[in-house]
C-alpha cells in the first residue's frame, strides 16, 4: 500500500480523468455561428440542453498533451463510453487502464505496478468542486457541469460567445460559463474559489460534426492552485457511435494500492 501525495495524485488523476473525450478521424469543424444580442439567458440555456446529443455509446482515441510548467509529456489513448453508464480509457498496450462508472473510480500502472479504487469524494475535493459521472460526462460532451436551469443568470456577449453569470453567487465558488451561438455547446467554464486560489478552467476551442452529432474537437484545460499550473491540451480523433463495446477491465494482483489521506489532499 503506497500513499501519494497531493501533487502526485493531482497530475495522475487529472490526465486521467480529462483524457476521457471525443474524436474523430473525417471531421467538419464547425464554426461560430450569428449572435443574437437580444437573446436571454432562460432562452440560451434552454437551446444548450435541447442540443445535448443522444446517444447509447462511443468510442475514438485521443493525442493527449500534459504540461505542469515544469516538464510535459504526450500520449495517445483509446476510450470508450457507454451514456450514464461507464468510461474507459486504454494506453497502449494496456500499460495504464482506467475505468470510472457512476460509483467508482479506478485505475492501474503497469509500469509502476500500482492502482488507485476509489469513490468520487477525495477526486472532488482534489478539483475543489463536488464531482460525480455526470459532471465529468457533461465535461466531456462539451455540457455544462452544473444545471443551469436551476438558477438564474445575467447575460451578456464575450468573445463572440454568450457569457452567463449566476444572479446569485455560491458562497464559496464563483462561476462563468461561455456559450457559443452556434450549436449552443460550451465554450468556456470556469470554477474559482478565490479563497483557496483555485480556478479550473475548460476552453472548448472548437466543435465538429459527426453525421447527425456534434462533439468536441479540442479542448484546453487549465487547472491553477496557488502558484502550481496543470494544463492538459487535447486533439481528438476516429470516433464512432452506438457500437457494440466491451469495457475490459481488471486490476492485476500483487499491484500496491495507492491510498490518498484526508491530510494530503
Amino acid at each position: 500500500m503506497r500513499t501519494l501525495n497531493r501533487t502526485g495524485f493531482k497530475s495522475a488523476f487529472v490526465v486521467l480523468i480529462f483524457s476521457l473525450v471525443l474524436s474523430c478521424k473525417s471531421k467538419k469543424i464547425l464554426t461560430d455561428g450569428p449572435i443574437d444580442d437580444k437573446s436571454s439567458a432562460k432562452s440560451i440555456i434552454k437551446a444548450h440542453y435541447q442540443n445535448q446529443i443522444e446517444f447509447k455509446t462511443l468510442r475514438g482515441r485521443m493525442k493527449i498533451e500534459y504540461s505542469d510548467g515544469e516538464a510535459s509529456q504526450g500520449v495517445s489513448v483509446s476510450f470508450r463510453m457507454e451514456k450514464d453508464n461507464a468510461i474507459w480509457i486504454s494506453a497502449p498496450f494496456g500499460m495504464v487502464k482506467a475505468y470510472i462508472t457512476p460509483d467508482r473510480v479506478s485505475f492501474y500502472n503497469k509500469l509502476e505496478n500500482e492502482f488507485f479504487d476509489g469513490d468520487f469524494s477525495y477526486l472532488s475535493n482534489i478539483l475543489g468542486t463536488t464531482l460525480d459521472f455526470d459532471k465529468v460526462q457533461n465535461l466531456l460532451l462539451g455540457q455544462a457541469l452544473f444545471d443551469l436551469r436551476k438558477d438564474k443568470y445575467d447575460v451578456k456577449v464575450a468573445d463572440e460567445n454568450y457569457q452567463l453569470t449566476p444572479k446569485k453567487s455560491m458562497e464559496l465558488f464563483q462561476t462563468l460559463f461561455q456559450i457559443e451561438p452556434r450549436n449552443f455547446k460550451m465554450a468556456t467554464q470556469q470554477l474559482s474559489q478565490p479563497l483557496k486560489k483555485r480556478v479550473l478552467e475548460i476552453n472548448y476551442r472548437n466543435y465538429q460534426k459527426i453525421n447527425k452529432w456534434v462533439v468536441p474537437n479540442a479542448v484546453l484545460i487549465t487547472a491553477i492552485e496557488e502558484n502550481i499550473k496543470n494544463t492538459i491540451d487535447i486533439e481528438y480523433r476516429n470516433i464512432e457511435f452506438d457500437q457494440r463495446l466491451s469495457f475490459p477491465y481488471k486490476i492485476p494482483k500483487g499491484y500496491k494500492e495507492i491510498v490518498l489521506k484526508k491530510n494530503d489532499i
